[in-house]
C-alpha cells in the first residue's frame, strides 16, 4: 500500500475504477455511457478515471470531466506504470461498498453493469463480466485466448471462462484483502478465491474497438506460458517455497553424490585407466551436486522473501501526480 493515500470522498454504494492510457477519443463517451447506467442504479456513486501515464490529451479531458461533475475524480500516475498499478491505484482511493472495475475503449457496454450487479446480489463477492462472443477478433486472437483460459481454469482451481476480462464487480472487503503487483490484475479471480471469496461470471457482449489502437498484441500472447507458471507456482507453493525447491536439491544432490562415490569406489577398487568418458561422470556429477546446493539456497532464500512479504509493508507500485476532484487540484506528496 502506498505510504500516502488521497482520503476517500464521503461513502458511496459504488466506485467505478477505469484504468486510461492514450484514451482521449473515449473519454467523452465513456463518460456520458457510465453516468447513463449508473443513475439508473439509483444509488450514490463515483467515477474515478486513472490516467495511467498518457501521452496524448486523456488527462486533459478528465480534469474537465471532475471541474464539472463532483461525482467525478480524475488521477493521473507519473509514468505509465502499467494496468495493475492503475487499477490498484482506483482501488486504494476508492471509497464506494461496490467496487467496479473495467476497460476504456467500451467493448464492455457499461449499460451492462447491472447485470453484473444482480448476480453479485446472489451472495457472491465477485462477478466476472464473461466476453462469450468474440468472433469479431477472428481466430488467431481467439483460439489462443481460449486456449489460455482453459489451462488457467485447470492450473488455478477457478472455473471460469475469462480471465482477460477487466469488467468486474467486487466487494470493497475483497478488495482490501488484495497485494497487486506485475501483471497480477489478470490473476485478482484467482488471488480472491484463494482468500476464499465466491465467484460467479455473467455473459456479457464484446463490441470492436470504436477508436484508437489496442494495447494488447502479440505480445500479451508470448506471456501466457509464463503466467500459466505463475499461477501453478503461486496455487501450490506461494506460502511455502522451499517445498517446491527442496525436492529439486534433494534430486540434485542425491544424483551427484551418487554420480561422485561411485568414480570414486570404481577408480579405488578398479585398476582401470582414468579416461575421457569417466571424466565426464565426475564433471556431471560435480554439476548436479552444485545445483541442488543452488536450489536449496533458493528455496531458503524464497522463504526469508515469502516472510519479509506477510510481516513487512509493500512498496508501492505506483506513484500520483495529481489528482483532480470537483475545481480543485490537490497534489500528491509522494
Amino acid at each position: 500500500m502506498p505510504d500516502l493515500v488521497e482520503p476517500a470522498g464521503p461513502a458511496c454504494g459504488y466506485s467505478v475504477v477505469v484504468p486510461m492510457h492514450n484514451e482521449e477519443a473515449h473519454v467523452e463517451p465513456l463518460y456520458a455511457q457510465l453516468v447513463a447506467a449508473m443513475d439508473g442504479l439509483g444509488d450514490s456513486y463515483e467515477l474515478i478515471f486513472v490516467d495511467d501515464g498518457s501521452a496524448d490529451a486523456t488527462f486533459a479531458l478528465l480534469t474537465q470531466l471532475a471541474e464539472r461533475d463532483s461525482r467525478v475524480r480524475a488521477m493521473r500516475l507519473k509514468k505509465n506504470f502499467g494496468q495493475t498499478a492503475a487499477l490498484a491505484a482506483g482501488f486504494d482511493h476508492a471509497a464506494g461498498e461496490i467496487l467496479i472495475a473495467m476497460d476504456a475503449d467500451l467493448r464492455s457496454s457499461p449499460m451492462e453493469i447491472p447485470l453484473l450487479l444482480d448476480k453479485l446480489g446472489e451472495g457472491y463477492d465477485l462477478v466476472v463480466g464473461w466476453r462469450r462472443d468474440r468472433r469479431h477478433e477472428g481466430v488467431l486472437r481467439t483460439w489462443p485466448s481460449t486456449v489460455a483460459n482453459w489451462l488457467l481454469a485447470k492450473l488455478s482451481g477457478v472455473p471460469l471462462h475469462d480471465f482477460g476480462s477487466t469488467f468486474k464487480v467486487i466487494h470493497r472487503e475483497v478488495v482490501r484483502g488484495l497485494h497487486l503487483y506485475g501483471d497480477q490484475h489478470r490473476f485478482i479471480p484467482v488471488l480472491a478465491s484463494w482468500l476464499g471469496a465466491r465467484m460467479a461470471e455473467v455473459p456479457v457482449s464484446d463490441s470492436p474497438r470504436q477508436f484508437g489502437k489496442s494495447h494488447y498484441g502479440l505480445g500479451r500472447m508470448l506471456r501466457v506460458p509464463f503466467d500459466l507458471i505463475t499461477i501453478k507456482f503461486l496455487r501450490h507453493y506461494r506460502t511455502r517455497p522451499l517445498q517446491f525447491f527442496g525436492p529439486l536439491a534433494l534430486a540434485g544432490l542425491g544424483a551427484g553424490t551418487a554420480l561422485l562415490v561411485y568414480e570414486l569406489a570404481r577408480s579405488f577398487f578398479s585398476d582401470a585407466r582414468f579416461v575421457a568418458p569417466h571424466a565426464a561422470v565426475v564433471v556431471l556429477g560435480v554439476l548436479l551436486f552444485l545445483a541442488g546446493w543452488q536450489s536449496l539456497a533458493m528455496g531458503l532464500v524464497a522463504e526469508l522473501l515469502v516472510r519479509n512479504h506477510f510481516t513487512a509493508g509493500q512498496e508501492p507500485i505506483y506513484q500520483v501526480e495529481r489528482i483532480v476532484r470537483a475545481a480543485s487540484l490537490t497534489r500528491s506528496a509522494r
